[in-house]
């Protein structure tokens, strides 16, 4: 009897144990949504919205995070409810039939295994009155706050951000929203929206209170910052503060923050916060196509050498490994210094060694120069410098060397919304170097100009051209270095013909042309979410003028190209082309690389 007595216990414990544990037990609740009536579009920004329908997905299993979503979901849905002009609805969610709100959030249900949630939506309420009042000259409200319009909430907050924004822009530093009034009439279905602003007075920058524990020297960070000190107050002006200094790459994070009260003699004075940069970067690079052979690449920055945010770079490189060009190379220098020619003004130093060993010709090129950039905005910049230049030469016209000063300028607009991998937008580089012959050196000019332009058809569709042009005048051809002529062929000009095959021919060899025209035309075509196959056609000329005739050289080719999505790099790029017209190759050409090839 005691035996049968201890397992009696011992199973009765068990089993309370058990019991205990089943409210514990974590199972998915199957949960629905219904808006009877409803536009498709706003069920599915309900359903997008609702944390009880994402629950499978956010791993909402036990009871109390499935009440808890549940009784969120009312806020949710309503604020989804009200930013689409809906003010009267009637929400009811349904766990295991009880209505969420009634369940004591302390005390739910051991377990749930369905929510319903029920949307009566009720009409569309329109704007009776829209008004923001004052405001200043030329604000543009947004086109859908007015009377008779939908009402929404985001149209309200917009047209406050926009009456705000007009004082700001006109000079009114500190103009916010001092109070509103909002009347829904129900029984009209609609909304009368009354925002009362206060502009405030008319501001001037004032002092800029820089950090003194940041790398970069305080009197550097005011400099280049440059604060129009004593200028009326713009918010244009003001970001560009922030801009320049992120411009210079030796900080990691800057925050402009305006004094919460302006200065009794009418100035408002603000405050930069800023987060150093690590110094030293250092990145490497490789390039590997069937003519060229194999490029390697290393880059070292350093981005605050002296405590003025200098910018200072060397880089190497190593061409034509494995390829039938002998080996060739490059080591140059660059030093950015912002901020001493004045605001989005930098002067720059610069320099190279490099041996050039190309189709048809060897060069060894050494330069110096000195120069000062110009950044207009983000997406345009320009730069001028002045250059000695040496080049030691063998080519289809013998051996030779060049003296040159030269000046070379460069301006570039970059407006594509993604420089690695671009979908739309465009890009323009042009660059122009006058040369000036010393020692028996001949003079001229050469120019050139890359142009770039992205369509996209859809979301998975994107047309992408290019347009190259270059010209050299000045001189004939035997009195111009090899480096200021165009051939054409290659990765950069026309994939599927050999590198540089197409030129001017002079006897036997062969030169680089004094004009190029070079054109591309892609359609990428994404797949999946990372693989994209793309097809292209590459058309280039060349010649001997300084134009481009119907009489001048041309090849093309064609082929095909996938891409992988590598998060952080962007896509790795493999091609493979053949020749189309033409007599400068033939056989298959391949190509690896990071990045769209333009």
């Amino acid at each position: 009897m005691q035996m049968q007595d201890r397992q009696t216990i011992f199973l009765g414990s068990l089993l309370t144990v058990l019991l205990s544990i089943v409210p514990m037990i974590a199972s998915a609740a199957d949960t629905t949504l219904t808006a009877k009536g409803a536009p498709e579009e706003l069920v599915e920004r309900l359903k997008g919205a609702s944390l009880s329908v994402a629950s499978n997905e956010q791993k909402l299993t036990t009871s109390q995070e499935l009440l808890a979503a549940a009784v969120s979901d009312y806020r949710t849905l309503v604020q989804v409810l009200y930013d689409q002009g809906y003010f009267s609805p009637v929400i009811h969610i349904l766990v295991d039939g009880r209505e969420a709100a009634n369940i004591p959030p302390l005390d739910p249900p051991a377990a749930i295994r369905k929510i319903d949630i029920q949307v009566t939506t009720g009409p569309v309420f329109h704007f009776g009155q829209a008004k923001v009042t004052p405001l200043a000259p030329d604000t543009e409200l947004p086109e859908g706050f007015q009377l008779n319009q939908t009402a929404t909430t985001g149209l309200i907050q917009d047209a406050a951000r926009a009456g705000v924004s007009g004082w700001r822009d006109h000079g009114y530093a500190l103009a916010d929203v001092s109070g509103q009034k909002i009347t829904v009439r129900h029984q009209q279905a609609t909304l009368d929206a009354e925002i009362q602003l206060a502009p405030g007075r008319k501001l001037r920058f004032g002092k800029l209170v820089v950090p003194q524990d940041s790398d970069v020297r305080p009197e550097m960070i005011a400099k280049i910052a440059a604060l129009p000190i004593g200028g009326v107050y713009s918010p244009k002006k003001e970001q560009s503060v922030s801009t320049r200094l992120r411009r210079t790459g030796a900080f990691s994070s800057v925050t402009l923050k305006a004094a919460k009260t302006a200065n009794p003699d009418g100035t408002l004075d603000f405050e930069v916060d800023v987060v150093d940069a690590k110094p030293r970067r250092i990145s490497f690079g490789a390039e590997i196509s069937s003519d060229q052979g194999i490029d390697l690449s290393a880059n070292w920055i350093h981005r605050n050498l002296w405590g003025g945010a200098e910018r200072f770079q060397i880089e190497g490189r190593i061409s034509n490994i494995a390829s039938d060009q002998d080996i060739g190379g490059r080591l140059s220098f660059r030093l950015d210094r912002p901020g001493v020619l004045g605001a989005d003004s930098d002067l720059f130093y610069l320099g190279s060694l490099e041996r050039l060993d190309e189709t048809y010709y060897r060069a060894d090129v050494a330069l110096l120069a000195i120069g000062a950039r110009r950044t207009f905005s983000d997406e345009f910049y320009a730069e001028i410098a002045v250059s000695p230049y040496y080049s030691r030469v063998k080519d289809a016209f013998g051996d030779r060397t060049f003296r040159l000063l030269t000046l070379p300028g460069r301006a570039e607009l970059d407006h594509r919304d993604n420089k690695i991998d671009a979908h739309k937008g465009y890009y323009l580089d042009a660059r122009v170097v006058p040369f000036v012959g010393l020692a028996g050196s001949k003079s001229g000019v050469t120019l050139k100009l890359d142009g770039r332009g992205y369509v996209p058809l859809g979301n998975s569709v994107v047309l992408a051209g290019r347009v190259q042009v270059g010209s050299t005048g000045g001189a004939s051809l035997s009195q111009i270095a090899p480096q200021f002529l165009f051939y054409s062929g290659g990765a950069d000009t026309v994939r599927g013909q050999p590198y540089e095959s197409l030129g001017i021919p002079v006897g036997t060899e062969t030169s680089g042309g004094r004009s190029l025209l070079a054109l591309s035309a892609e359609i990428r075509t994404r797949v999946s979410g990372k693989i994209s196959i793309v097809g292209f056609f590459d058309y280039g000329a060349v010649d001997a003028g300084s134009f481009i005739t119907t009489d001048s050289l041309r090849h093309s080719g064609a082929g095909l190209g996938i891409r992988y999505d590598v998060a952080g790099i962007g896509p790795i790029r493999f091609d493979v082309a053949g020749p189309v017209s033409g007599t400068t190759g033939d056989g298959v050409q391949f190509y690896v690389g990071i990045g769209q090839a333009f």
